[in-house]
């Protein structure tokens, strides 16, 4: 799968975020600053992710599709990859 110059450039946004929290961590910031990098961080990482699920899963499903797979079972696969991703 072709990944899109924006998903790897909010990746190395993610990256400067982690690395900013652990900077946090060692000049001893308060706790509710911390979870709220990671929060954010999470959320973040999250929006990547539905991103590639959903781009991979359109492809493959139109792939399967293709190729005789039951739509009923397409989609049921569809969904149990979603659950994972979660």
């Amino acid at each position: 799968m072709e990944y899109p110059a924006e998903v790897k450039n909010r990746l190395r946004r993610i990256e400067g975020q982690v690395r900013g929290v652990l900077g946090m961590m060692e000049n001893e910031r308060g706790c509710q600053d911390v979870i709220t990098q990671l929060t954010a961080v999470r959320s973040a990482v999250d929006r990547v992710l539905m991103y590639i699920v959903g781009a991979n899963m359109e492809r493959c499903i139109r792939r399967e599709v293709d190729e005789g797979t039951p739509a009923d079972d397409v989609i049921r696969q569809a969904i149990e990859a979603l659950m994972r991703s979660r």
